[in-house]
């Protein structure tokens, strides 16, 4: 009854009202996501005085930040099929706009290489979690547009990048 009603007042709404009434299929499984546990890291939490920074292209501030070391808890998805991702937090305190930072890291280890801004989750590791632990060292840079901080004489730069886990179904 409900289908001739909105076929005539419109042709095409016969079949959404077909998949809503008389039920959808079943829709694929979604990866479950979860952030990774890395209490015991070294150091998690990323902070600069600017004291080694150097200049760059006349604007910009390269910040080496050397080898951070990362300890994820990876127990609860031993044998899984599963991507990692690196996550930018959205915001740093100082930085005006996501576009006056960039973090770039190298993997020296399973972790691919890359770079992001502010908000980014950047994928670094797909595969099959094989242990309880993944260790990784990054080499960290950030790359600052000083026209873009906004900070109190004398603080530093910090933000608290993490790790997020996606399981494949």
């Amino acid at each position: 009854m409900t289908h001739r009603i909105l076929r005539r007042l419109h042709p095409g709404l016969a079949a959404v009202a077909a998949l809503l009434l008389g039920g959808m299929p079943c829709a694929p499984a979604a990866a479950a996501v979860a952030r990774l546990d890395d209490s015991a890291s070294p150091r998690a939490q990323v902070r600069t005085d600017f004291a080694n920074a150097q200049g760059m292209d006349g604007n910009m501030l390269v910040l080496p930040f050397g080898r951070i070391e990362y300890r994820l808890a990876t127990a609860a998805h031993v044998g899984r099929r599963a991507r990692i991702f690196y996550v930018i937090p959205a915001m740093v305190a100082g930085l005006r706009s996501p576009a006056g930072m960039l973090v770039q890291w190298r993997g020296n280890g399973a972790f691919a290489s890359g770079s992001g801004r502010p908000g980014d989750r950047v994928q670094v590791w797909n595969g099959v979690v094989q242990s309880p632990w993944i260790n990784e060292t990054f080499e960290l840079t950030l790359r600052i547009d000083p026209r873009e901080l906004r900070m109190p004489s004398g603080s530093a730069l910090s933000f608290e990048s993490f790790f997020e886990i996606e399981t494949i179904p």
